[in-house]
């Protein structure tokens, strides 16, 4: 490892605020988030599904959409990544797996993003493979671009965003800003 790396202070928020531009506000989203909720009640039809929030992204987004949907939910959620704290992912790396049986059940995966859909496509996989008997995607946003693995998208999604490093509403810049109510893009 390069020793002058590993003494380097870590990017601020503060510089990467300045070095980027808003996306999408907290009203805009809290419309297309409303609009979501209604739409998954009427895919899941009165059935009590499994609301599995893939964590931390997720966090934000999730708990909003859960007050927007009227269906009963049973909540549970993972913690999987591939970034760990950084702006490039690596292997999946599984911190928490599902404890509510998912045998035989619907299971709604929510998540921030979906940008290449390494890690999505894992956890539902997973989901599958412990007996789901479907899993619907929902994602507060989606990446535009052709990187994205094959067999995995979203069945409900808020915003498309330009192929940009994105933080805010969930998502992290260096585990930062996941709390700002707006989501932001680096400047290119």
């Amino acid at each position: 490892m390069n020793p002058s790396l590993s003494t380097q202070a870590p990017p601020t928020l503060t510089n990467a605020l300045l070095r980027s531009d808003v996306l999408f506000e907290k009203e805009g989203l809290d419309t297309l988030i409303a609009d979501m909720g209604r739409a998954i009640d009427l895919a899941l039809d009165g059935e009590r599904a499994v609301f599995l929030t893939v964590m931390n992204g997720a966090l934000i987004f999730g708990g909003q959409l859960a007050l927007a949907i009227r269906t009963d939910l049973e909540f549970d959620y993972v913690h999987a990544t591939r970034y760990r704290g950084a702006t490039a992912g690596k292997d999946l790396h599984w911190l928490r797996e599902p404890v509510v049986s998912l045998e035989g059940r619907t299971v709604l995966l929510v998540d921030d993003i979906l940008d290449e859909g390494h890690t999505l496509k894992a956890v539902r996989d997973d989901c599958l493979r412990r007996g789901a008997k479907r899993v619907l995607v929902a994602t507060l946003c989606r990446k535009l671009h052709d990187r994205c693995v094959e067999g995995i998208q979203s069945d409900f999604n808020g915003v498309d965003l330009p192929d940009r490093y994105v933080f805010g509403y969930g998502m992290d810049y260096y585990e930062q800003g996941r709390n700002l109510p707006a989501i932001y893009a680096l400047k290119e």
